[in-house]
């Protein structure tokens, strides 16, 4: 199972442990290539008894319902529901041929979320680092570092994607994670702050609005009955372009989690409304 391959299970992981999930635009990956993948990722149970922290490679993608958005399943996010098949060709990568999922292996999308997880890891702030995954990683350790770019839907004619990068981030023996998700415009992510946050991966919790320059942004600061993350922002730019910003004090059950979160709320909220997140 190669790094995309696992990326798809722990996204689809994670997106299958919430609730579940309504019609999708994606087709439905084998059970069997489940069932045999779930097994290899079992150590993703970060903090929950009940969820897995999945980031299936972005691989399938369900739909809104009410106000509870489903991470795209079929990058990793920190990830990514069972989908139907809509007969739509996949887009086409550059070798001039339809991709063989959603996600892109290479080509500009690809790129850009190379490029996002650079951005993320040069955010990451003093006192803490960036741990990379060492060489030859064993495939039941869990990623330090993924990034992901998938193929949402497509509406009138027009591509619509997503990018997710997940990054470890540590302060000494401790280590937490920081998650960054990215919608591109024409998504239909509500608009309100809160209802947006609100819909990020299907986790509810407290929220409040942060303001930000002329930026209204909505942050939940305590996570309803759902331990994968602690904090996270969600901001709606005036293109329409959403962008998520998460963090975790706790990385996996095999290592000590963060005493302290890396980010204060304004901070996150700042995070959400930085142009190095803003992808087309």
């Amino acid at each position: 199972m190669n790094g995309d391959d696992l990326r798809e299970v722990l996204r689809r992981e994670m997106a299958e442990a919430t609730s579940p999930p309504p019609p999708t635009t994606a087709a439905a990956l084998g059970a069997g290539r489940r069932a045999l993948a779930r097994r290899r990722v079992a150590w993703v149970c970060a903090g929950s008894t009940a969820v897995v922290l999945a980031v299936a490679g972005f691989a399938s993608v369900a739909a809104p319902k009410g106000d509870v958005y489903q991470p795209g399943a079929g990058p990793q996010a920190i990830g990514h529901p069972e989908a139907t098949d809509t007969k739509q060709a996949w887009p086409t990568g550059p070798d001039g041929k339809p991709q063989e999922d959603r996600t892109a292996r290479a080509g500009s999308k690809y790129d850009q979320g190379v490029r996002l997880l650079d951005e993320v890891v040069s955010v990451v702030p003093p006192g803490y680092t960036a741990p990379q995954d060492p060489a030859n990683q064993p495939a039941d350790q869990r990623t330090l570092r993924t990034h992901q770019a998938q193929f949402e839907d497509r509406v009138n004619g027009v591509d619509l994607w997503s990018w997710m990068t997940s990054v470890a981030v540590a302060q000494g023996q401790e280590i937490g994670h920081l998650i960054v998700e990215v919608h591109a415009a024409g998504n239909q992510l509500p608009t309100e702050p809160c209802a947006l946050a609100r819909q990020f991966w299907g986790m509810r919790g407290e929220c409040q609005v942060e303001t930000v320059g002329a930026a209204k942004v909505g942050v939940v600061t305590k996570p309803a009955d759902d331990n994968r993350l602690d904090q996270w922002a969600a901001y709606r730019h005036p293109d329409g372009v959403v962008v998520y910003v998460a963090q975790g004090a706790k990385l996996d059950e095999n290592r000590p989690a963060l005493e302290k979160l890396p980010f204060t709320v304004p901070q996150l909220a700042a995070l959400a409304v930085d142009k190095r997140f803003h992808l087309t």
